[in-house]
């Protein structure tokens, strides 16, 4: 979610309803009810790949402060009922636009969480707490930032097209889609029309400086490596699972979404090729010829993880660890696929990412499981089918596009059904602890 991977805007945040200042004393309503719509507006915002943990997270925080607690819950906002011992009721909504851009909140917010639901954190407190993560600056300058935009660019360059060509024009393309990325998160008018002003420039730099030669491979395949961070494959993804999961109305929003964000890339390459006067039969994507070593292949994947925690400002602790998820899930997909075919494999990865991500994500001082999930999961390259699929369409090539997009839904399916089956095969401590009879309405 979120608003894609790769946005990096700064997603504006409200708590609106009947709750007053947040109470020092355990279970007063308004006071709770104030709490945990703050609560509540930090994890919508954090909530990009899937919003199924809020529910079961803010009423558990809920009953440790003496408070029973009904969430109803869509992507982007939760209407909470907070019901205090005296059998008072207060109704606040929180509202944030869900994003990616901050992994650093989230990681600070998982110990407080656990320290709330095992009673050492109460109220006051916790209050202290949140407002110290909502108030954090960025863990990484701006330009560190936008290096990693680069790096995680770079990554994923080898696999659009194995070509020497394709890494230098990333490089400069990623600068400035970089660029625009860190400029949005001080002008919110940017960050709101970011993917197609990003698309439009990425657009026109390629076609008119970059996509002259056809043996350098189609245009499409030049843009995308640079336009990777702002694709919605995770949106899709996270969608698809909460369909699987039975969220219907909050995974048919995200889908509605994700598919908007991919017409608003797929119109920014449009406009570029208008600006430039190129013909929208030249946006194709026939790779060129192979001439990059197998080594540059392999080390892509560590180029695009260090890229990938400065650009989603992910704790550098977690590095490591991520480094191992990333090429587990390289290493089960290209087996897999070898015995069963891409779809089957990328289920099997799916399946390997989400059990193992689960398993290490136990403990409140471990990773939480998002960010172990999340770079595991952008090697598997979703969005950018649906992307590929838009703007071949768009040009002319419809079997091309419609190939393209039907490869996407059987893609983004075996994900969303891999990640599912991969965490429930793990048993849930924390469920098992819940008192009878309390609904996870997440």
């Amino acid at each position: 979610m979120a608003r894609t991977a790769g946005d990096s805007r700064e997603p504006t945040g409200d708590a609106t309803g009947t709750a007053g200042a947040v109470g020092e004393g355990r279970g007063e309503p308004d006071g709770v009810a104030g709490l945990l719509a703050r609560l509540t507006v930090l994890m919508l915002r954090t909530s990009g790949e899937g919003a199924e943990l809020i529910a079961r997270e803010v009423e558990a925080a809920g009953r440790a402060w003496g408070a029973e607690v009904s969430v109803m819950l869509v992507m982007d906002t939760a209407t909470l009922t907070v019901t205090g011992p005296d059998g008072t009721a207060r109704t606040v909504i929180a509202h944030a636009a869900p994003d990616v851009a901050r992994l650093d909140r989230i990681a600070a917010l998982k110990p407080l969480l656990a320290d709330v639901r095992a009673g050492r954190c109460g109220p006051a407190e916790a209050s202290a707490r949140l407002a110290r993560i909502e108030t954090a600056p960025p863990p990484y300058p701006g330009w560190l930032k936008m290096f990693g935009i680069v790096l995680f660019a770079l990554g994923f360059a080898p696999l659009m097209q194995p070509t020497w060509y394709e890494v230098g024009t990333t490089a400069v393309l990623a600068a400035l889609a970089g660029g625009l990325a860190v400029a949005s998160d001080r002008i919110p008018r940017l960050a709101r029309v970011l993917p197609l002003v990003a698309s439009v420039l990425v657009s026109v730099v390629t076609l008119a400086l970059f996509a002259g030669d056809p043996a350098h491979g189609g245009p499409v395949l030049l843009m995308l490596p640079a336009l990777f961070f702002f694709v919605p494959g995770d949106l899709l993804s996270a969608a698809a699972a909460e369909l699987g999961a039975g969220l219907v109305t909050t995974g048919a929003i995200r889908l509605v979404y994700a598919v908007f964000l991919l017409v608003q890339l797929c119109v920014g390459v449009l406009l570029g090729a208008y600006v430039t006067g190129t013909s929208t039969h030249a946006l194709f994507d026939t790779a060129a010829e192979a001439d990059l070593p197998h080594w540059v292949l392999f080390a892509s994947w560590t180029v695009f993880t260090a890229g990938a925690v400065p650009a989603f400002a992910i704790p550098l602790r977690f590095l490591p660890v991520l480094l191992a998820l990333v090429y587990l899930t390289v290493a089960v997909q290209s087996g897999a696929t070898v015995l069963i075919g891409e779809t089957g494999g990328t289920f099997v990865a799916a399946v390997v990412l989400a059990l193992a991500a689960t398993l290490l994500s136990r403990g409140p001082a471990r990773p939480p499981r998002l960010i172990l999930i999340l770079p595991g999961f952008f090697t598997l390259t979703v969005g950018s089918l649906g992307m590929r699929g838009l703007t071949t369409l768009a040009g002319g090539h419809v079997v091309d596009g419609f190939t393209d997009l039907l490869e996407l839904v059987l893609v983004v399916t075996a994900i969303a059904m891999g990640l599912v089956l991969g965490a429930g095969l793990v048993t849930d401590r924390s469920r098992r602890r819940e008192p009878p009879g309390q609904p996870n309405s997440a």
